[in-house]
């Protein structure tokens, strides 16, 4: 092989024209000596031109990743096309191993993640003949955190101040089960809110009662959304005649974060 230097103007001329991974552009023209047009017919042989046009595919099953070392956590949703292939030790062998390497490295960075395992995500799609998608990753830190995950569908991160590790775990299953979306009522954004109020003014028109009776009718549902979805606002599942910010109360403790994955969330059927 004849050693030729192979410009950026190049590489990005072939990626344009493929949209294959930088990297793998730059090894086909190394392969092929800077000839853009066999680089491109080695690619369409190696079918991983049928690969790229598979990243176009929805992909809505796969599994949730999570677990800790050395007080970092990470939680990873791995996505493919059928449930199927979820199944396949290739495919768990391959979120496990972005999941420990994401660990040894602390890597907080889905980005770098991505860049790290794409040509193995390139193999497995060819391998399957379906799309595989890196979609989601967060990672979380400190001296008392806790990963859940329920089944391969719902993955939880929490960190917290002040809870045992028993606890700690019951506030897990219990973000996987009531799914809140905020910490405390008070985090829910200002514009989700007033949507909700307008939504209440209106449907409280009908009633013809006082107005001061109104108001307290939409002040009660407004308190009753805001805690449905905050944590803190929330009745726990464990004990429901109380809400998780009165549990918290009990053992002068509070949570610091939270992150919660379910599979296929947001995207399309």
């Amino acid at each position: 092989m004849v050693n030729i230097s192979i410009s950026a103007d190049l590489i990005k001329n072939l990626r344009s024209r493929t949209g294959i991974g930088l990297l793998e552009c730059k090894r086909a023209l190394i392969e092929e000596n800077g000839d853009i047009e066999s680089a491109i017919d080695n690619l369409r042989k190696s079918g991983k031109l049928n690969a790229v046009k598979k990243n176009n595919n929805i992909t809505n099953q796969g599994i949730i990743f999570s677990n800790i070392k050395n007080n970092f956590g990470v939680m990873l949703e791995l996505n493919c096309e059928t449930d199927f292939v979820s199944k396949d030790n290739l495919f768990i062998n391959f979120g496990q191993n972005i999941i420990l390497k994401s660990l040894e490295k602390k890597i907080k960075n889905i980005d770098q993640i991505r860049s790290e395992f794409e040509e193995k995500r390139t193999d497995l799609i060819l391998k399957f003949g379906e799309n595989i998608n890196i979609r989601r990753f967060c990672w979380i830190e400190g001296e008392n955190i806790y990963s859940y995950v329920h089944g391969i569908r719902i993955g939880v991160l929490v960190s917290a101040i002040g809870l045992n590790k028993v606890m700690l775990k019951n506030i897990a299953m219990h973000i996987a089960a009531s799914k809140p979306e905020y910490l405390h009522p008070n985090n829910i954004p200002s514009t989700e809110w007033n949507r909700e109020y307008q939504i209440q003014s209106e449907l409280v028109k009908n009633l013809k009662k006082p107005s001061d009776v109104l108001n307290k009718i939409i002040q009660g549902r407004m308190k009753k959304f805001t805690n449905s979805i905050s944590l803190t606002g929330q009745n726990f599942i464990i004990d429901p005649t109380k809400t998780v910010g009165e549990i918290l109360n009990e053992n002068n403790a509070h949570i610091i974060s939270f992150s919660r994955f379910e599979l296929g969330e947001n995207t399309s059927k």
